[in-house]
C-alpha cells in the first residue's frame, strides 16, 4: 500500500520539526547558555549584549520542544485511527506570534555579533570553538539563527500542500483550512512588525538630520519624499540651494547647514499639506519651476 499524499506531508512536517527543535536546542542550550556563562564572568562581553543577540529564543525553544513536537509525535503515531493534524496546528498558531519579536530583532542581532567579534577576541574565539563542533555541521552561528526566521513561511508552505492533497471528504479538511488561515495571519503579523520597525527606524534617522525639533518628532508621520531644490528669488532673479522633506501631513522647507554638527538641516518653514496647492510655471529663464502655496506661505521652486 502506498502512503496517502497527505500523510507524507504530515510526516515531513514532523521530521522538519524534529530537526528544527535540534537547531533551537543548539541556539538556546549551547550558544546562548555558554556565551551567557562567559558573560557572567564579566571579561568577554556584557550580559545585556548576549540577551539582545538571542532575543526570546528560550521561549521559542521551550514551546517547540515541550509542546508542539510532542503533540505532533503523538498524533503521527496515532495516524491510522486519527488521520489529522489541523487541530494541533490550530493550537500552535497563536503562539507563533512570539516570533515577531525574534524576527524584528534579527538584523540587530547579526550586527551585534559582528561588532563584538571585532571588539572582543575571546567572544569571537568562543563562537568559533562552538562552530567547530560536530553539532554545528560546519555552519556559522548567523546561519543557525536564520532558521527561526524561515520557520513560519515553511509551516505555511507545508500546510498549503497538505490542504491541497487532502481528499474532499477528509475529517481534517475544516481544521486544516482554518489552521492554514491562522498561520497565514501570523506570517502577515510578523512581516507587518518588521515593516513598521523599519519605518520607525528610517523616520528616526530623518528626525536626527533635522535636529530633533520637538514639534516635528511624531512617530505617526510618514516620510513620502525628500530631496534638494532651488529656491527662486524674484527680487534679484537668482536661485539658492534648499532641501525639502515631504511628509503625509507637512512639507518642511529646510536649509542645509554649513557646519554639520548634530543636525544636517535647519527647518526654515513648516507648511501644512492640508489645503496645499501646487502649480507648474512656464518660465523660459528658469525651467522646471512650480509654485507651492499653503496657508503659511507661497514658494517659487525649481527642480533639477
Amino acid at each position: 500500500m502506498q502512503e496517502p499524499e497527505e500523510k507524507k506531508i504530515a510526516l515531513e512536517l514532523l521530521e522538519t520539526e524534529q530537526a528544527y527543535v535540534n537547531r533551537l536546542h543548539l541556539l538556546d542550550q549551547v550558544f546562548y547558555t555558554e556565551l551567557m556563562k562567559e558573560a557572567r564572568t564579566g571579561k568577554m562581553v556584557p550580559e545585556e549584549v548576549v540577551k539582545m543577540i538571542f532575543s526570546n529564543i528560550s521561549s521559542i525553544y521551550q514551546f517547540h520542544a515541550e509542546f508542539f513536537l510532542p503533540e505532533l509525535q503523538k498524533r503521527m503515531e496515532d495516524w491510522d485511527c486519527n488521520p489529522r493534524i489541523g487541530d494541533v496546528i490550530q493550537k500552535l498558531a497563536p503562539f507563533l506570534k512570539m516570533y515577531g519579536e525574534y524576527v524584528k530583532n534579527f538584523d540587530k542581532a547579526v550586527e551585534l555579533i559582528t561588532t563584538w567579534s571585532e571588539k572582543s577576541p575571546p567572544f569571537q574565539e568562543l563562537i568559533a570553538e562552538i562552530q567547530k563542533r560536530k553539532v554545528c555541521a560546519n555552519l556559522t552561528l548567523q546561519h543557525h539563527m536564520l532558521e527561526p526566521v524561515q520557520r513560519i513561511p515553511r509551516y505555511e508552505l507545508l500546510l498549503k500542500d497538505y490542504v491541497r492533497k487532502l481528499p474532499p471528504q477528509s475529517p481534517d479538511r475544516g481544521d486544516a483550512e482554518k489552521a492554514l488561515e491562522m498561520i497565514f495571519m501570523v506570517a502577515k503579523h510578523s512581516n507587518a512588525a518588521i515593516a513598521e520597525m523599519e519605518r520607525l527606524q528610517n523616520l528616526w534617522v530623518v528626525y536626527q538630520r533635522l535636529g530633533l525639533e520637538d514639534d516635528i518628532v511624531d512617530p505617526s508621520n510618514e516620510l513620502i519624499k525628500e530631496g534638494p531644490i532651488q529656491k527662486i528669488s524674484t527680487r534679484n532673479n537668482s536661485t539658492s540651494e534648499k532641501y525639502l522633506f515631504l511628509f503625509n501631513n507637512m512639507l518642511l522647507y529646510c536649509v542645509p547647514k554649513v557646519i554639520q554638527v548634530g543636525a544636517e538641516f535647519q527647518v526654515h518653514l513648516r507648511m501644512d499639506v492640508e489645503g496645499m496647492k501646487v502649480r507648474e510655471l512656464k518660465d523660459t529663464e528658469f525651467p522646471h519651476t512650480f509654485l507651492v502655496s499653503a496657508k503659511q506661505r507661497t514658494l517659487e521652486l525649481q527642480a533639477r
